[in-house]
C-alpha cells in the first residue's frame, strides 16, 4: 500500500511517500522557508537527489509543487495519482473532538476549521494541504493524524486551568499540547534504546518548540496548552507571556486585539529578538559578534532549562532529556547551551560527541552523567504512516 505522508508546519512542508508495512520510503522531501524568498526544495529516491531554491510564497504552491515532482516524468516516482492508496495528514489541533486517527469527510474539514484560531499558524495550512491533496489524489483516502493526540493522557491536575470550571466545561478551554506525533514517536525510539519505562523529557526544537514530560510512556504535561503558541520561545512566537501585557497593548498602546495576536504569533520569538526567523541565520549572526542574536540563543536555552528543572519535578526524577526536530538534532550550539550548568540534575553534556552529525539515535552525555542525553532524530512522517497504515487494516 502506498501512503503520502504531507506533515504541512507553519514555514515548511515535509512529504514522504511510503509503502506500507514494509516502511519502503520511495521518496522524501522538504521545501522550507515557506514565505520567503530562499525557500529550499528537495526531493529525494534511492536513485537520485534533486534540490533547488525558488520562493514559494505560500502552503498551496509549495504543495502543488511537490505534487509536480511526484508526477515528474524523468524524476517522479508515480505515473498516475491513482497508484497513491492514501494521504495522511498532520493536523496541528484536534481540539477535544478528536482523540484518534480519523478519515476525513467535511464534517472532519468543518472542525479542523473550527480551529483555526486555536492554531491560525497551522490548521490553515494543514486544512491547505487536505484541500489540495483530493484534488490531486482524488481516488485515495485522505485521513488526518492529530498532534494533540498524544497528551490526552495527561492528568487533570496538569490539564486544567485555574479558571471558571464552566470555560472547561461548556467551551473545553484546556491544555491540548502539540507536536504530538514527534513526541510520542521519539519518547518510544528513547524508551527501547533505554530499556525501560524511563522518566523522560522530550525537547522538540524547530521553528515550532515544545516539551513534553513522559512517564512510562505516557505523557504527563507539555509546554503548549491551549493553543500552540505558549511556552519555549520559537521562531515568530513568544511563548509564555504575562496576560496582562495583552490588556495592556490594547488598552494603553491601541492595539486591536487581531494586532496583538499577529505581534505575538507572528512577530514575536526570535523574529522579534534578533530580526531573524531561522536559527540558522541567529548562529551565524552571534558568532560574528552580534550581541541581539547572543542573547536571545541564551534566552531561548534559559527558558528550556526552566521547564526542565519542572518537569523534573512533576516527574521525580529524571532517567533523560532527548532533543530532537531539526533545531535539536542540528544544533550543538542550542543542546550546548541548555546542558550547562545543568549537572544539579545529573545532566553532563560530552563536548566531542554533541559535535557529532549523525541521522542516528545518539547518546551525547558524559560517561558519569546521571541522567542520559540523547539525540533522536524524530521521524513524524513513519508515525503518520504507521498510524494511517492500521486505521484502515482495522
Amino acid at each position: 500500500m502506498k501512503i503520502l505522508i504531507i506533515n504541512s508546519g507553519s514555514s515548511s512542508i515535509k512529504y514522504q511517500l511510503m509503502v506500507m508495512p514494509t516502511n519502503e520510503v520511495i521518496c522524501s522531501g522538504m521545501i522550507d522557508r515557506i514565505g520567503l524568498e530562499t525557500s529550499n526544495i528537495t526531493f529525494k529516491t534511492a536513485s537520485n537527489s534533486h534540490e533547488e531554491m525558488l520562493p514559494i510564497p505560500n502552503h498551496k504552491v509549495g504543495l502543488q509543487k511537490v505534487a509536480n515532482m511526484l508526477l515528474d516524468v524523468e524524476k517522479g516516482v508515480i505515473k498516475s495519482t491513482s497508484e497513491i492508496a492514501a494521504v495522511g495528514h498532520r493536523v496541528v489541533h484536534g481540539g477535544s473532538d478528536f482523540s484518534d486517527t480519523v478519515k476525513i469527510d467535511e464534517k472532519v474539514k468543518a472542525k479542523i476549521k473550527q480551529l483555526f484560531e486555536l492554531a491560525p499558524l497551522h490548521n490553515p495550512a494543514n486544512l491547505e494541504g487536505i484541500n489540495v491533496a483530493e484534488e490531486i489524489f482524488s481516488s485515495a483516502e485522505q485521513i488526518a493524524v492529530f498532534d494533540t493526540a498524544f497528551h490526552q493522557t495527561m492528568p487533570e491536575v496538569a490539564y486544567k486551568y485555574a479558571i471558571p470550571n464552566y470555560l472547561l466545561t461548556e467551551n473545553k478551554v484546556r491544555v491540548y499540547g502539540f507536536h504530538g506525533t514527534s513526541h510520542k514517536y521519539v519518547s518510544e525510539k528513547a524508551i527501547d534504546f533505554l530499556e525501560n519505562n524511563s522518566k523522560i523529557i522530550t525537547i522538540h526544537l524547530g521553528n515550532g518548540c515544545s516539551m513534553a514530560a513522559v512517564k512510562n510512556g505516557k505523557c504527563i504535561d507539555t509546554t503548549m496548552g491551549f493553543s500552540p503558541s505558549n511556552g519555549l520561545i520559537m521562531g515568530t512566537r513568544s511563548g509564555d507571556i504575562d496576560q496582562s501585557v495583552i490588556f495592556y497593548m490594547i488598552k494603553n498602546l491601541g492595539y486591536t486585539a487581531d494586532e496583538v495576536n499577529a505581534v505575538l504569533l507572528k512577530q514575536s520569538g526570535m523574529l522579534g529578538l534578533t530580526g531573524y526567523s531561522d536559527l540558522r541565520d541567529i548562529e551565524a549572526e552571534a558568532e560574528k559578534g552580534n550581541k541581539e542574536c547572543q542573547l536571545a540563543l541564551q534566552m531561548n536555552a534559559y527558558r528550556i532549562k526552566k521547564f526542565i528543572g519542572a518537569y523534573a519535578a512533576a516527574l521525580n526524577g529524571l532517567d533523560a532529556i532527548v532533543f530532537t526536530a531539526g533545531i535539536g538534532e542540528n544544533s550543538s550550539y542550542m543542546r550546548k547551551l541548555v546542558c550547562t550548568d545543568m549537572d544539579y540534575y545529573g545532566i553532563e553534556i560530552d563536548d566531542e560527541k554533541n559535535q557529532i552529525r549523525s541521522k542516528a539515535i545518539r547518546e551525547i552525555n558524559k560517561t558519569g552523567s546521571k541522567a542520559k542525553v540523547l539525540v533522536v532524530p524524530t521521524d513524524e512522517e513513519y508515525e503518520i504512516a504507521n498510524q494511517v497504515y492500521h486505521l484502515l487494516q482495522n
